[in-house]
């Protein structure tokens, strides 16, 4: 048994294709790192081994989750561990480049590793001079590197430039260090598919194909070709973190609107987000509703496609957690939450409101059809139905236009093509349909080929 196996706690979130980490101390204490604000796995975690957050350490100015480190400092006295470039405007323990704090037995030793981020620190976790592992945030990754264009375009090769010279610094350590990044699989900061989590650096000298290139323009040129679209709500969340999210009080609830008050938010300019599942919100939905089904993924694309500066009211299935909904929603800095609507659709009809639906058809139904395909690049380009025109969903708040009059919308599986065809609804389309699945249930329906782009 390692370190790991007894002292961390690696909390995934799924969604964002994120990884915290909960480590203890070994006297009732414990430090986290990179903790977002939805804390409920966090202090699961720690309450099932009798632990106290003594530290909360974040790597850098996280662009898609605001950080737990206030809260856990308001809560618990925590001692908030971040980059003394990073400017932020809360009280916490500067840190710059071979800084060290005693954990108590344990240090921790800052990292200066800007690419991902200018601020961005690494944190070597030592027991005396012997590395236990390195917690890298958006630095090395499992098979990758984070991107380095969130500061803009224009700064992202000065950023990958910088990003090879981290990844140097890391690849210095011992070869069996272990690797405990914050990206990971699913996450628009950019990491590559896989079930990994957590690595060394030795398997990264071997397997990293940017830890491989031979050079720095090399590595710069396969940084910057990985890079593909990232969610809205980036652009958003790391100077929220600069000056630190509010406090939370008590667990925060999702009111119940009667139908009366839900119509008196939409002539306010409320949005409603209808998270049922896709096909309860073929069936009926209320106009202009944009549906997003609560899954893992519910808080990227509410974040890519609703503003955070206007209410947003639910409409919710039997069932579904309003909890979950609301952390979600939380984590990424949406503040507005109006409500939920009491009695879901079945209240609303009864109450006279008027509702749409839109037809959900199965592979086989296509027949010659225009298809609007919309998902990532990626996706695309690796198999697609031939002739399907491409649009990723969070272009389509502005390129509405560009979709083709009476389109099936598709996507892997039939989720985001809804959330696509519900917006297209919203701004006028009329005529469209939803997949039921996704291009390799058309290629069985058919025998035909998915083309593939080179």
């Amino acid at each position: 048994m390692g370190f790991a196996d007894d002292h961390l706690v690696p909390l995934v979130d799924s969604g964002l294709g994120n990884s915290a980490y909960l480590v203890d101390l070994g006297d009732g204490r414990a430090l986290a790192v990179d903790a977002s604000r939805d804390l409920r796995a966090l202090r699961e975690a720690a309450a099932r081994r009798g632990l106290a957050v003594a530290y909360a350490a974040d790597t850098h100015l996280h662009a898609d989750f605001l950080s737990g480190a206030v809260q856990l400092a308001h809560d618990d006295g925590a001692s908030i561990l971040a980059s003394a470039a990073g400017h932020r405007t809360f009280e916490h323990t500067p840190l710059a480049d071979g800084d060290e704090t005693d954990l108590g037995g344990l240090t921790l030793r800052a990292l200066a590793t800007p690419g991902h981020t200018d601020e961005h620190l690494s944190f070597v976790l030592l027991d005396g001079s012997r590395e236990l592992g390195v917690f890298t945030g958006g630095s090395l990754i499992v098979g990758s590197a984070a991107r380095t264009d969130l500061l803009g375009a224009d700064r992202a090769e000065e950023l990958a430039r910088a990003q090879y010279r981290s990844l140097g610094r890391l690849a210095g350590l011992p070869d069996p260090t272990p690797v405990w990044p914050t990206h990971g699989a699913g996450s628009f900061c950019s990491a590559p598919p896989g079930a990994e989590r957590t690595t060394t650096i030795a398997a990264q000298k071997r397997a990293n194909a940017l830890l491989t290139a031979p050079d720095e323009d090399t590595f710069v040129r396969r940084l910057l070709g990985s890079l593909g679209s990232y969610p809205a709500y980036f652009g958003r969340l790391s100077e929220a973190n600069r000056r630190g999210p509010a406090v939370l009080g008590s667990a925060p609830a999702l009111p119940a609107l009667a139908p009366a008050g839900l119509r008196g938010l939409l002539g306010r300019g409320a949005h409603v987000v209808d998270v049922r599942p896709v096909a309860d919100f073929a069936a009926g939905h209320i106009p202009g509703a944009v549906s997003i089904p609560l899954r893992d993924q519910f808080a990227t694309w509410l974040g890519w496609l609703l503003p955070d500066d206007a209410p947003l009211a639910v409409v919710a299935g039997p069932g579904q957690d309003l909890a979950e909904i609301t952390w979600q929603a939380l984590k990424i800095g949406y503040e507005r939450l109006a409500g939920h609507l009491d009695g879901g659709m079945a209240a609303w009809t009864a109450d006279g409101g008027a509702q749409e639906q839109i037809e959900l058809i199965t592979a086989d139904e296509i027949a010659g059809r225009p298809v609007l395909d919309i998902r990532q690049r990626a996706e695309h380009t690796a198999a697609h139905i031939p002739g399907a025109v491409h649009i990723e969903l969070g272009d389509l708040t502005t390129r509405s236009g560009d979709a083709p009059a009476g389109a099936v919308v598709a996507c892997g599986h039939g989720e985001r093509a809804m959330t696509a065809a519900s917006l297209l609804r919203r701004d006028g389309h009329r005529g469209l349909t939803v997949l039921d699945g996704g291009p390799a249930d058309w290629a069985e329906a058919t025998g035909r080929p998915l083309k593939e782009n080179a």
